[in-house]
């Protein structure tokens, strides 16, 4: 730290005293000589002090009268009062209303008071660099504070329910159905294939509801193994686990008073859902290494792509369980049993995507629309928004999508029945069209049900459904 320019005002009423100071302290500090305290308070109106020595015996105010003025001008200067044997009652005042830092007594020795000096211009330095940070720190939890409740806002405007495009009568069900259990802290079941936008309902009953305040967390299920998962929810203690080098909080227990969403709830333990069996009878942790139980207070919303009650048969899936967690289910319909709402949904997308990417869209071609409505969709609303951003990606300023732009999508049509308003039931167009489709994905594929169940956006379990479901017979 450089001392130099540190100011040290002293104050004597006698010359000698303050020459013989001066000379010890003018090497390293900016040296102000007062002869009484009425100088002295003049400076410290005008210039900024690091430390001041006072002498307790001077004509008018005291030395411990003097630091008492100087509190109210600058409190932060370092007071030394410079005091004989004899005045024990000063010093003693001195520690209670001057508020001083030290005290030297008379006679001092020099090199013991250039190192008390030097030690109270130290700490008058520490003083304002803690006072700085602290300021810093204040205005960042400040301004953090008001970028979290612009974030907030920000999130609520997302995540209402004009941004979950429908209007079919399948969409205006799951609508009713939200809007009943909203105000509620009862436990939901989503139901839905990949894609159909179950996380987005998810964050639609938090944001909407009375724990919009407070966290709302996700975690799939399927993405960590068990250990890992129970870590990730409940929380482990130090040395819980190889790696665990320090506590860690579970996301139940960072979600405490909001909600937490358990995506593929299916795709979990028989162990881990004893563990979340607990949680929701109990309202209880226990974190991995721990023997300490912590109350948690969420609303949990699970949801799965997979039937539970088959599961529950095939003695993957505990029947209590399933009942704890299907007190409100609501099944979100796939994008092929509402295709009246994908000119809504195209629309949706289009005007997001040419936001986000600064480019003018006029629309979409009639023929390009067609595709669209003809396509099984395997991937649900999702693989609808990738299609539409992938186009929007490759247009033009000021262009239509055309049936060019939804490639590979519109390459594959010749195989498949385009979909005409009077061409026959939906249900069965769209199934002939998801025949077709998974039928060529499986011949392209040679077979292979992995590759194409990840292709088409499907789990293995669900690409092996269909094929059963249609009997189809493909050459490897």
């Amino acid at each position: 730290m450089n001392n130099t320019r540190s100011k040290v005002l002293v104050v004597d009423d006698e010359q000698a005293s303050l020459n013989a100071i001066n000379r010890i302290l003018r090497r390293d500090y900016e040296v102000i000589l007062a002869l009484n305290s009425q100088a002295a308070l003049e400076v410290l109106k005008h210039q900024e002090i690091a430390v001041i020595l006072a002498d307790q015996r001077m004509p008018g105010l005291s030395g411990v009268e003097l630091f008492q003025n100087c509190l109210q001008i600058q409190p932060d200067a370092i007071r030394i009062l410079i005091t004989g044997y004899t005045d024990i009652e000063a010093i003693i005042q001195a520690v209670n209303d001057g508020q001083i830092y030290y005290y030297i007594s008379k006679p001092w020795e020099p090199e013991e008071l250039k190192l008390i000096v030097k030690r109270a211009v130290e700490r008058f330095h520490l003083q304002k660099e803690n006072r700085r940070l602290l300021t810093e720190l204040q205005m960042a939890n400040e301004a953090l504070k008001q970028e979290n409740i612009i974030l907030h806002r920000e999130a609520e405007k997302k995540y209402e329910f004009e941004n979950i495009v429908g209007q079919s009568p399948a969409m205006q069900e799951v609508f009713r159905l939200i809007n009943k259990v909203i105000p509620t802290d009862t436990t939901v079941l989503l139901i839905g294939e990949t894609g159909t936008g179950k996380e987005l309902i998810a964050r639609a009953i938090h944001y909407n509801g009375p724990r919009k305040n407070k966290l709302f967390v996700a975690q799939n299920c399927a993405a960590l193994p068990d250990t890992l998962l129970e870590s990730e929810l409940f929380g482990h203690t130090r040395g819980a686990f190889t790696g665990a080098s320090r506590d860690k909080k579970g996301l139940f227990e960072i979600a405490d008073g909001g909600t937490i969403f358990l995506d593929e709830i299916s795709d979990t333990s028989a162990a881990f859902q004893q563990r979340l069996l607990r949680v929701l009878q109990e309202g209880e942790i226990r974190p991995l290494g721990s023997e300490k139980d912590v109350k948690v207070n969420v609303r949990i919303i699970s949801a799965t792509n997979r039937d539970l009650q088959r599961a529950i048969q095939n003695g993957t899936f505990r029947e209590d369980l399933y009942y704890r967690l299907n007190i409100f289910p609501i099944r979100i319909p796939p994008l092929r049993e509402r295709r009246e709402d994908i000119p809504l949904l195209v629309e949706h997308f289009i005007k997001i995507y040419q936001q986000k990417m600064g480019k003018r869209i006029k629309g979409i071609q009639q023929q390009a629309m067609h595709i669209l409505l003809s396509a099984p969709y395997p991937g649900n609303v999702r693989e609808l928004e990738n299609i539409i951003q992938r186009a929007i990606t490759l247009a033009d300023q000021d262009s239509e999508i055309t049936p060019e732009l939804i490639q590979p999508l519109s390459a594959r049509t010749p195989n498949v029945i385009p979909f005409q308003p009077g061409s026959g039931h939906l249900k069965d167009i769209t199934e002939s069209i998801e025949k077709a489709f998974i039928l060529e994905a499986l011949e392209k594929n040679k077979g292979n049900i992995t590759h194409t169940a990840k292709e088409l956006g499907l789990s293995r379990l669900g690409l092996q459904k269909k094929i059963q479901r249609y009997n189809l017979k493909f050459k490897k």
